[in-house]
């Protein structure tokens, strides 16, 4: 492929027809690379659109070769992003391209000029990338797993007790405990109902595998475990995860955590996706959160794949 015959764009939002295409084209890349190059929240804003996206999409000849996303809605630390190049379109410059696209862009919304940017698997592609253009990395995430097995039962505290989500009931008192729960964390305490909505919408939802601890005085919601499955590929069986686990600042201390992760890992060793058992439950932990890593360890997680962030 000649760079000189690729053109970049950069829109508000992605037509359907090009979010379609971007996602089949991200699937390809995750096959040749071992790990997704778009996380969730891209992938959801891609489809539906946000206030603060912006795609910035390469192509040859009218066809989508690169992609990048970025989200300009932290006014804390400034926009994030993500990138991909098609496997078949690498070694030609357009990952530098699409690089520098993002930070003009960044440039434009951001009056530091901030940015940050995700590479997942951490490749060395990515890392060669990263150092030509002046980023550093900074972050580790961790995806870890454990074989789908159960785990004890555990004692439920005194003045707790264990129920489900009910979608439509609980929304707004879950948002509040998420926001309470990471507010250091604006990727995850900053979700909005229409966040909310969207993975309601999404077809691994599940109520029955969304845990909430709450005290059995006031009703006050204390700690939840959502979990989540997906479906077989080529290359693995059917998983879990543990899709996130919170609990209010104000009862820590008293054994939740571990309660609704334990509650949530023997969930999933119950169930079937598609009649097939999950081969293994996977989570995301912060490299540097040592406390979390220590509990998911003794758990029998391992890392399976880890994803960098870097900035400029």
């Amino acid at each position: 492929m000649d760079l000189a015959d690729v053109s970049i764009e950069t829109v508000n939002r992605a037509s359907a027809e090009d979010a379609s295409a971007v996602s089949a084209l991200a699937e390809a890349a995750a096959g040749v690379d071992g790990a997704s190059p778009l996380s969730e929240q891209s992938r959801l804003e891609l489809r539906h659109g946000a206030p603060a996206a912006r795609e910035v999409l390469a192509r040859d000849g009218g066809t989508i070769v690169g992609f990048a996303h970025l989200d300009g809605s932290d006014p804390v630390d400034g926009p994030s992003a993500e990138l991909f190049v098609a496997p078949h379109a690498r070694g030609a410059g357009l990952g530098r391209a699409l690089l520098e696209a993002l930070a003009a862009e960044a440039a434009r919304i951001d009056a530091d000029g901030r940015l940050r940017v995700w590479a997942h698997g951490k490749l060395p592609a990515a890392e060669r990338l990263a150092a030509a253009l002046g980023f550093t990395a900074f972050r580790e995430l961790w995806q870890m797993r454990r074989a789908g097995t159960p785990v004890p039962a555990p004692d439920l505290p005194t003045g707790v007790r264990l129920r489900t989500f009910r979608p439509g009931v609980d929304d707004a008192a879950w948002l509040a405990l998420n926001a309470k729960a990471f507010a250091h964390h604006p990727e995850q305490g900053a979700w909005t109902a229409d966040d909310l909505g969207r993975r309601f919408a999404e077809p691994w939802f599940d109520p029955a595998g969304f845990f909430l601890a709450e005290d059995t005085g006031t009703g006050e919601l204390l700690g939840f475990h959502w979990t989540k499955t997906h479906p077989a590929t080529a290359d693995s069986g059917p998983l879990g995860e543990v899709y996130v686990v919170g609990v209010d600042p104000a009862a820590q201390g008293r054994g939740l955590g571990a309660l609704l992760t334990a509650v949530g890992l023997r969930h999933l060793a119950e169930r079937t996706v598609e009649g097939r058992p999950l081969a293994e439950t996977l989570l995301y932990v912060d490299a540097d959160n040592e406390a979390a890593v220590k509990v998911y360890t003794r758990l029998g997680f391992r890392v399976h794949t880890v994803d960098v962030m870097y900035r400029r």
